[in-house]
């Protein structure tokens, strides 16, 4: 059962037609006072649909305080907004109470109807089981583990409860924001999402926000029409008309400029967009996933990322730890890696790590992560003639996080380094190490070249 709470009756009675054509029960409320006996006296209601003003009023108090009640009697119960575009603070504000989502007004009944089938779906979702909780990390072709079903499985034990949410997500149409470090393996964890959902046979298409200029970025996204600027030279097609019917990764969203940040807002609260030279309305059909290594709070914070677009984006948060914060994991992927270097290097012959490289592996900051480690092993296997490889071969290995490195002279100070020191010089021993060459710089630490050349500044390198 559906609660729409509106004190317009053209608008309760339109979204109860719609709501039922799609095989809802609907009940309206008029006020918030009416709104409120109904949550507390129909156990059965699942989600609540209500507008943010009643009587003449336009600040969107009493819909706060309706909010708030609900809230009070049922917190799971889902609450989603609906305000125009003129009220969008008030709508953040809705969020921050702890409103599901929101929708402005006049609404699409395609985004509409998703909204509220997500909503249900997660609302409705089971508490995971143990046995849930362990979905398996399958390497693919690449080498690179990923959450999947089939053969050569690893458990993460570190990230559990992160497989099981994404088991619990994956068939709804919920944005989702992975934040973590570079390295850590947030695109792996996307594509685990996408390969879950119901658009699994539909495309993945992944986008690097930080290389994208501003001026190029309706261009890349939405496309153009040939001759709709100077060097339209022919049609293009965008990425989400690429991504349509299948899953949009949105990789470094944190270096998205604020005017980048208003047109994605368009297209993720309506679910349209317009072709560079082309004024015909176009829908999307696209599940959004996102990704940052950046603390998008404190850019809301700062006024450099909209809050309203971080809301949209972070209706489900899921964040990977640090590899020097899960240590356990380090044996389960050494043996994948081990796996993948077999390929490499067209040897059958299969090599083993002793237990003390081991150990030594897990005593090692890892400022790339998962990538970092990935390098490590690949390289060490491929430079060791013997079956059986041991913490001095991997000593031997360059490697930012490699005892003889430029570790060893950040650590004589007498004092633990932070990770400030760590990371520079990590960064100061790779550049050196590649004559400058920052393209494999960025490689081996596991990092993009533009978040490279942020830390070479930031660092004075």
């Amino acid at each position: 059962m559906l609660l729409i709470v509106d004190d317009d009756s053209t608008i309760r009675l339109s979204l109860k037609l719609i709501l039922e054509r799609n095989e809802y029960t609907v009940v309206l409320a008029e006020t918030p006072k009416a709104a409120v006996s109904i949550v507390r006296d129909h156990p059965e209601v699942e989600l609540v649909l209500m507008d943010m003003n009643y009587d003449y009023s336009t600040t969107g108090d009493e819909g706060l305080t309706l909010l708030r009640q609900i809230k009070l009697f049922r917190p799971n119960l889902p609450c989603i907004l609906m305000t125009a575009w003129g009220t969008i603070d008030l709508a953040v504000q809705g969020m921050r109470a702890g409103a599901f989502d929101f929708i402005t007004k006049p609404w699409n009944n395609g985004v509409l109807l998703d909204r509220i089938e997500t909503a249900i779906k997660l609302g409705a979702a089971p508490a995971s089981t143990p046995e849930e909780d362990t979905i398996p990390l399958k390497t693919n072709a690449r080498g690179k583990g990923v959450p999947s079903g089939g053969s050569s499985y690893a458990i993460l034990p570190s990230l559990s409860s992160i497989y099981a949410t994404i088991s619990r997500i994956a068939p709804t149409n919920a944005t989702v924001l992975i934040t973590g470090e570079s390295g850590t393996g947030k695109e792996l964890i996307a594509e685990a999402i996408h390969r879950q959902s119901c658009r699994a046979a539909g495309p993945f298409v992944k986008v690097n926000l930080g290389g994208i200029s501003t001026s190029l970025f309706e261009s890349e996204m939405f496309g153009h029409k040939k001759g709709s600027f100077t060097d339209a030279k022919e049609d293009r097609i965008g990425r989400f008309e690429l991504a349509k019917g299948g899953t949009i990764f949105l990789d470094e969203i944190g270096e998205l400029d604020l005017a980048s940040q208003v047109k994605l807002l368009r297209v993720l609260q309506d679910q349209t967009y317009e072709i560079l030279g082309d004024s015909k309305t176009r829908h999307t059909d696209v599940r959004v996933v996102c990704a940052t290594n950046a603390d998008l709070q404190t850019m809301v914070e700062e006024h450099t990322f909209r809050e309203d677009l971080y809301y949209r984006i972070n209706l489900i948060h899921l964040h990977l730890p640090p590899l020097r914060e899960r240590p356990e994991d380090i044996p389960l992927l050494v043996d994948h890696f081990l796996c993948h270097s077999r390929s490499l290097s067209g040897n059958s012959r299969a090599k083993t790590i002793t237990p003390d490289a081991i150990r030594f592996l897990q005593s090692l900051p890892f400022p790339g992560n998962i990538r970092e480690l990935k390098n490590l092993v690949e390289r060490t296997v491929l430079m060791t003639e013997k079956d059986e490889i041991t913490a001095d071969d991997f000593a031997l290995s360059p490697s930012p996080s490699s005892p003889d490195s430029a570790w060893t002279a950040v650590s004589s100070t007498g004092s633990a380094p932070t990770l400030e020191e760590l990371e520079r010089s990590a960064i100061a021993a790779s550049i050196q190490k590649h004559a400058g060459n920052l393209s494999l710089v960025a490689k081996e630490l596991g990092i993009s070249r533009g978040a490279l050349y942020r830390k070479i500044e930031k660092h004075g390198l």
